[in-house]
């Protein structure tokens, strides 16, 4: 028995299976590509993820700062110094009552 002959492929072998082999080298390209595609989607998707968490860091600084600033006692330290105070007083509440205010409304000039 030759083993050396069993093993080598002719030409008509070779022919015959050409489209096959053809096919199953761009399915490979395709496999290849695709995974690069989906790695560099993966990475773009972590660089926004880290983008988006710096972004979440400033904006609860930026908030917790505007809280502390907005505090009654910091706005009567800053206006202080043009010569603003706090009055003392507590506000006074306006009510207007129905039925007893004027119809017209300040742009009728009839």
């Amino acid at each position: 028995m030759d083993y050396a002959y069993l093993g080598t492929p002719t030409a008509s072998l070779i022919l015959k299976n050409l489209p096959f082999v053809v096919f199953l080298t761009f399915l490979g390209v395709i496999y290849v590509a695709n995974i690069h595609y989906a790695e560099n989607k993966i990475r773009e998707i972590k660089a926004v993820e880290s983008e988006i968490q710096q972004l979440r860091w400033k904006y609860m600084a930026a908030k917790s700062d505007l809280m502390y600033h907005s505090q009654q006692s910091e706005v009567l330290k800053r206006v202080k110094d043009i010569g603003l105070s706090d009055s003392g007083k507590r506000p006074k509440k306006i009510i207007v009552q129905k039925g007893k205010h004027d119809s017209k409304t300040l742009g009728d000039n009839e």
